[in-house]
């Protein structure tokens, strides 16, 4: 009888420590996600300031009183090179060309992960006017006639991603012209 208490005692011990070396072992194994520094060299305030500094409204948007979002995925290289650049999605046409050029200007300035060869990239950038002090009925009209008149840029059909990184939103405002 005593026997048999040991050899159950034994056996209870033996699964005890089995399951915390289980423990130990997964936990030893197990890590966090990388710790990446900011994709754009400079960080996000420089990453910011510099398509601030890049993006020109053109007068087709400020005549047209153009607002809205416009999604890009682009590819950069471990040069910092972009190699490809998609439109996700857009509010009008007529925005898509200013941000694809500041895009452009970004050459050589982002940082990719070590063990990669290309890295995708999704930036969204919004653009807007600033409102004038005292709104008028005819600045309504033309926000109202755009928004009827614009032509969006949509995805139809499903968009395979891997590895993508997220950036920040850019927010661009505009003066409306007197």
């Amino acid at each position: 009888m005593k026997a048999q208490k040991e050899t159950q005692g034994n056996k209870l011990f033996i699964k005890s420590s089995l399951i915390v070396a289980l423990f130990l072992l997964t936990s030893i194994c197990a890590k966090a996600q990388d710790q990446l520094i900011f994709p754009f060299q400079g960080g996000v305030t420089i990453m910011n300031r510099f398509f601030k500094d890049s993006l020109t409204v053109s007068p087709e948007i400020m005549q047209k009183r153009a607002t809205g979002t416009v999604v890009l995925k682009f590819t950069a290289d471990p040069n910092g090179n972009i190699k490809k650049i998609i439109i996700y999605y857009a509010d009008d046409y007529v925005l898509t060309m200013p941000v694809i050029e500041a895009l452009k200007k970004s050459n050589h300035k982002w940082i990719i992960p070590d063990h990669e060869k290309l890295h995708d990239f999704i930036i969204s950038f919004t653009i807007n006017f600033s409102p004038p002090a005292i709104e008028t009925p005819a600045l309504a009209k033309e926000v109202y006639n755009y928004y009827k008149q614009r032509h969006p840029i949509v995805s139809v059909n499903q968009v395979p991603i891997d590895d993508v990184t997220l950036l920040p939103t850019i927010q661009v405002d505009y003066n409306l012209p007197q």
